[in-house]
């Protein structure tokens, strides 16, 4: 397995990306872009200035060059080994613009936080966005994992999404296409989003205020906001919450190291001030095969994971459980 060389893969690269716009980071530290603020660099991060400046370096990029998309680092735990090829992340000055565009409609680019919709959708009137005031992270992330809280998910709001596939192509895919279930989007892995178009209705500001508020009281009250955490670690399992069986297994307050689920909300994965990526992720498969002891049920990843482990490094999931 290569080492990870920012400036060996960015020489390599060369010409090919000299009409690029954006901005090229060799072992760029994703410690410091992740909530966890943990994990190793990214061998190459790139930056797009806009959507035809992502197009034409995907059209260019050797197609043996692997690619990952990261949002504001709000779901992400990135392994201690680092991230090989590039690492996108869409910034907010060429993608973070949102704008009612239409009678009911928002347009929201891939990098506006979800909180920033929900303040244009109330200053707006238009209702149904509200859930997006409880939700820390971005447009990007909430279109691919079909984010959801307080009872709405993304699905009920998305009218069409624009994407770059990994060829550069741009693509505009409706509803339907996105193909969404619970905290799952079916739209092909190599697509890059860049914007959506939302539609919600016409309500009262002081309705759409009321039920912003009655999120945030929510999260401030169960959640662990102010801690180095990554969100909700596992999807909630059919007929039952995730938290309440990782309370079931033992798992609340467990720890690994300096990795820790949260006492306040048993669902949340905290960094205490010196976990590592590998503290995390093998706290959560301990956790994962403590349900599957107590409950039999097999937790779901919500914790987007990306990159190789560190030399010696290594987690079965499950802990070799199954």
């Amino acid at each position: 397995m290569p080492e990870i060389d920012g400036a060996r893969l960015l020489a390599r690269l060369g010409d090919g990306l000299k009409d690029v716009r954006g901005r090229l980071t060799p072992d760029a530290g994703m410690d410091k872009i992740t909530w966890f603020r943990t994990g190793g660099p990214a061998e190459l991060l790139f930056q797009p200035a806009d959507e035809a400046d992502l197009s034409a370096f995907l059209a260019a990029l050797p197609e043996d060059v692997p690619v990952m998309v990261v949002g504001i680092g709000s779901n992400l735990l990135v392994r201690d080994g680092g991230i090989p090829g590039v690492v996108i992340r869409l910034s907010a000055k060429g993608f973070g613009q949102v704008e009612r565009s239409g009678e009911t409609t928002i347009t929201a680019g891939a990098a506006a936080p979800d909180k920033r919709v929900a303040a244009v959708a109330l200053e707006a009137g238009l209702g149904g966005f509200h859930f997006y005031h409880g939700i820390p992270g971005a447009i990007g992330g909430a279109l691919r994992m079909n984010a959801g809280a307080n009872g709405v998910e993304t699905r009920e709001r998305v009218c069409e999404v624009r994407a770059v596939d990994r060829r550069g192509d741009v693509h505009v895919l409706s509803n339907d296409e996105m193909g969404y279930s619970y905290r799952h989007s079916a739209a092909p892995g190599d697509l890059i989003f860049t914007s959506a178009v939302f539609e919600g209705f016409a309500a009262e500001p002081e309705t759409i205020r009321a039920q912003m508020d009655e999120v945030q009281h929510h999260r401030e009250t169960v959640q662990p906001i102010r801690e180095k955490t990554g969100g909700s670690t596992f999807k909630n399992p059919p007929g039952t919450s995730a938290w309440k069986e990782v309370d079931r297994a033992g798992g609340r307050g467990l720890t690994v190291g300096g990795a820790q689920m949260s006492e306040m909300h048993c669902n949340f994965m905290i960094n205490t001030g010196t976990a590592t990526g590998h503290d995390l992720e093998l706290l959560g498969e301990t956790v994962r095969a403590r349900v599957l002891e107590t409950s039999g049920i097999r937790l779901e990843w919500e914790i987007k994971r990306l990159g190789r482990f560190a030399e010696g490094q290594g987690i079965e999931p499950f802990l070799g459980r199954g």
